[in-house]
């Protein structure tokens, strides 16, 4: 298909990937929703989205409404955001980890409806941080699907699906494969609108990717050590993993298993060295490579012994 006029609707660096890949491969941004400018920072001053720093770089008009249902909470801000694209006139709307449902009205207004750029291999991990449960999980695989949205949660028909290894990835560097890839995808699936063929998804295999809360990240030590790892690995950047240790909470960026005494009670510092710091899990160890306290910085374990003395014995958790 020639090009189009796109409507994209979209917040975080994820949705910001897609966005410019869409414009570069020559089609109008008639129009960008983006959620309302949060508080952010030490300064906690509002900031805006990267999906709406990169509209008002590129001149691409932006509306922000609260809510797009018109009988919900902010009817008001529903009706500019109504007006915003009844104006713009789209042929379709790409969305990419917007953070609102959208009503039937927006899914019924592009003549080619709306196109979501989803972090999973759906039906799994629909909802909120596929990425964030593919690894905490131990999947082998995830990868992007191109789905044509309706009224559930991620429940539409697939347009596109591709799959990736996740391998040793954590959830920064596995965030930005997938970005790149949801952004190669939906310029496929536009170029191609019309004649993708729609496939239902399967009833069986559906998981939901619960949103990553912040008391989740303190590591529960009796867990196997693989588990360990996943979390750690899954939780980086955010919300840290962590462990509390001689009244400080400790963040713990990086870690791999490792053979260990399993009589040494969960959470025991089992050895120190400048290359790790070994601790019992339920079945196994975990040696602990990057580590951070309290307002410092992520350093490597050796760094991070000069201004922290560990020794064998110590009990995190």
């Amino acid at each position: 298909m020639s090009r189009l006029k796109v409507a994209f609707a979209g917040t975080p660096e994820f949705a910001r990937v897609a966005l410019e890949a869409i414009a570069a491969a020559g089609h109008d941004i008639v129009l960008v929703l983006s959620q309302p400018d949060r508080p952010a920072g030490r300064g906690m001053k509002l900031q805006a989205s990267p999906v709406k720093q990169c509209a008002v770089a590129n001149n691409w008009p932006v509306a922000q409404p609260r809510s797009l249902r018109l009988d919900g909470k902010y009817p008001d801000e529903a009706a500019i955001g109504r007006d915003a694209l009844q104006e713009a006139q789209p042929d379709v709307m790409v969305v990419a980890a917007y953070g609102l449902i959208l009503p039937q009205w927006v899914l019924d207004l592009p003549a080619h409806g709306c196109l979501n750029i989803h972090a999973s291999l759906l039906p799994r991990w629909r909802g909120a941080a596929p990425i964030h449960r593919a690894i905490e999980t131990g999947d082998p695989e995830t990868g992007i699907t191109i789905m044509q949205m309706d009224a559930g949660l991620d429940t539409g028909d697939m347009l596109l699906r591709e799959a990736v290894a996740i391998g040793a990835d954590n959830t920064a560097r596995l965030h930005d494969r997938l970005a790149a890839l949801g952004g190669r995808m939906i310029v496929e699936a536009l170029a191609n609108l019309g004649s993708l063929t729609r496939t239902p998804q399967p009833a069986e295999g559906v998981t939901y990717a619960n949103k990553v809360e912040k008391h989740e990240a303190q590591i529960d030590w009796a867990q196997s050590a693989d588990a360990i790892v996943r979390r750690i690995r899954a939780f980086d950047p955010f919300p840290g993993a962590n462990s509390p240790l001689d009244g400080e909470t400790v963040k713990l960026w990086t870690a791999h298993a490792v053979p260990a005494d399993a009589s040494a009670a969960p959470g025991t510092i089992l050895a120190v060295s400048d290359t790790g710091v070994a601790v019992a899990a339920g079945d196994a160890g975990v040696m602990l490579t990057e580590l951070q306290r309290p307002g410092g910085k992520r350093l490597p374990v050796a760094d991070f012994l000069r201004g922290f003395d560990l020794k064998p014995g110590q009990v995190f958790g």
